[in-house]
């Protein structure tokens, strides 16, 4: 199934594609809550309204929690000069970064290193805490498209990630949720992943580059933390930032970044400069 949040008017719902331009209406409000219910691939088949695929937000609006890795594929780990990790790095994004695969990318003007991190993200669909590999495999509700936005200028700024990475209005993240079923490879897919910047492709990999796949990624997060459903695991971006670049390259407003996963879709912002807060 390919699953998503429907922006209509005054409100949003949760809904089930049938192709690229039509949707069911399920009964929920936004793909998180459909996901809470322990029944959601039975109430996900349902027949209801159809609308449009026009508007479409974040697939998880609000997750509970945003748990993202960073240097998980080899060539990128190599193009960052560091050696291959024996355990996953961890950081967190809040939901408030979170926008929709056709929103457009907040520019802040704290920020003057603005870069691009292509990622697959998984959504749990089943609380699970201390996964065995069945476990996190079955906890997997699906995958979906994101851009670690990142502010290299505040990430750097001291040893710890999180504030360079968490900026509102950055993160493109969509368009639909695909359950494994449809992907090759299903919980460990194996897909083509791309990102271009104004027409011109900077990143271009496959998820078998991974250095922990999705169900390592689950096992591990679920020892520190129970996993529940809604929640994203960003998995991590490919070689080709911008902040390995010689000379180094930003984003800069009018921008236009396109994400791409074979077999989910497409992420399609436009990086807009903020208008500084005035005193």
């Amino acid at each position: 199934m390919r699953l998503a949040t429907l922006r209509l008017a005054g409100r949003t719902t949760a809904a089930r594609l049938l192709d690229d331009t039509t949707a069911v209406e399920l009964p929920a409000p936004d793909l998180g809550a459909l996901l809470a219910d322990p029944g959601w691939r039975t109430v996900a088949a349902r027949d209801g309204a159809h609308h449009p695929v026009t508007d479409l937000a974040p697939p998880v609006p609000r997750p509970g929690k945003i748990v993202c890795v960073g240097l998980n594929y080899r060539n990128h780990i190599l193009e960052m000069g560091r050696e291959l990790p024996a355990h996953p790095t961890l950081f967190a994004k809040y939901a408030e970064a979170l926008v929709g695969p056709q929103d457009d990318i907040a520019l802040d003007p704290a920020s003057d290193a603005v870069d691009w991190e292509a990622e697959l993200a998984v959504v749990i669909g089943a609380p699970v805490r201390r996964a065995t590999e069945a476990q996190a495999a079955a906890a997997i509700a699906g995958f979906s498209v994101l851009n670690d936005i990142t502010m290299r200028d505040w990430q750097y700024r001291t040893p710890q990630w999180l504030q360079g990475k968490t900026f509102e209005g950055s993160t493109p993240f969509g368009p639909v949720l695909v359950t494994p079923d449809e992907l090759p490879g299903g919980v460990r897919p194996a897909l083509a992943l791309r990102c271009a910047v104004d027409g011109v492709i900077v990143q271009e990999s496959t998820t078998e580059d991974l250095v922990f796949d999705p169900v390592a990624l689950v096992r591990y997060v679920s020892e520190i933390v129970t996993l529940r459903p809604g929640d994203v695991i960003a998995t991590g971006t490919p070689g080709g930032v911008g902040h390995a670049r010689d000379p180094r390259r930003y984003l800069t407003d009018g921008a236009t970044v396109s994400t791409e996963i074979e077999g989910i879709g497409t992420l399609t912002n436009v990086a807009r400069a903020q208008a500084p807060v005035q005193a």
